[in-house]
C-alpha cells in the first residue's frame, strides 16, 4: 500500500496506532505494509508541525514502538486494558 493511495479509514487506524505507545510500527507494517519510514512521512503530512515533533520526541527509541528494543514479555500489541478493536470499530464489551 503507498502512502497515495491510503483509504481514509486506514489512514485514521495508522495514525492512532502510531499514537499508541504499546504498538510497535512492525505491527504496522505487518497490518498495512509500511514501513516506519513511510509512517513517519505520513504523520508529518498529517499532523500540525508542533504535534508532530511532540510525538516524534516522544516515541523516539521508546522500546514499546520497536519490536526488536521490546522484552520477551510483551507479547501483544495493544495494553490489555485497551478494549478490542475489530474493522477499525471498538466492539462493545
Amino acid at each position: 500500500m503507498t502512502l497515495e493511495i491510503i483509504s481514509t479509514e486506514n489512514l485514521d487506524r495508522i495514525i492512532e496506532m502510531a499514537w499508541e505507545d504499546r504498538t510497535p510500527f512492525e505491527a504496522i507494517k505487518f497490518q498495512f505494509g509500511i514501513s516506519e519510514e513511510e509512517v513517519i512521512e505520513l504523520m508529518r503530512r498529517n499532523m500540525k508541525p508542533s504535534s508532530f515533533k511532540m510525538w516524534r520526541k516522544r516515541v523516539h527509541g521508546r522500546a514499546t514502538k520497536h519490536q526488536k528494543l521490546r522484552t520477551d514479555e510483551v507479547d501483544r500489541f495493544h495494553c490489555s486494558r485497551q478494549r478490542h478493536i475489530s474493522n477499525n470499530k471498538i466492539s462493545k464489551r
